[in-house]
């Protein structure tokens, strides 16, 4: 199973993939908003989409699982 974590902490303004899609390396998959800033989470690995675990406008922690791939 691989992951993808946010990298800081803020708030999930948007979520460019869905269950099911295919993310390759480097693809932006979330934009967090902190500190006035909105910042793209990257992909650093390929894989399918098998599930979301964050939702619009939640807060996340630092090293919170944000999208699992398959």
């Amino acid at each position: 199973m691989k992951q993808i974590s946010a990298m800081m902490a803020g708030t999930v303004v948007e979520i460019l993939v869905a269950k099911g899609d295919q993310v390759s390396d480097g693809q932006d998959v979330v934009i967090i908003e902190s500190m006035k800033m909105q910042l793209p989470v990257t992909s650093e690995i390929a894989g399918m989409v098998d599930l979301v675990k964050v939702t619009a406008g939640e807060f996340v922690n630092e090293g919170d699982v944000l999208i699992v791939l398959s």
